[in-house]
């Protein structure tokens, strides 16, 4: 199973959403909370182009925000990748 990564900050409601949703899909994540982190926050902007959060990974794989994880959900084509080696 590979790492479910989500980067949160603890005012979004969307990250939020998203740990409940891992929880109850019972995959396990890694939570890095950049809350207080402005340096996190912007090493993640670099790296994703993205400003918002959650951003979430699996493995080494970008996924984005909590649409798009649900939308990948719903696809079928979350739990593969999760569950590929």
């Amino acid at each position: 199973m590979k790492e479910v990564l989500i980067y949160t900050t603890d005012y979004c409601p969307y990250c939020t959403r998203i740990k409940a949703f891992f929880e109850k899909k019972g995959v396990p994540f890694r939570e890095i909370d950049l809350s207080n982190d402005q340096e996190g926050r912007e090493a993640l902007t670099a790296k994703t182009k993205l400003r918002t959060v959650p951003q979430v990974f699996i493995g080494e794989t970008f996924i984005g925000g909590h649409d798009d994880t649900v939308a990948m959900d719903k696809r079928g084509e979350l739990m593969p990748l999760i569950c590929r080696e």
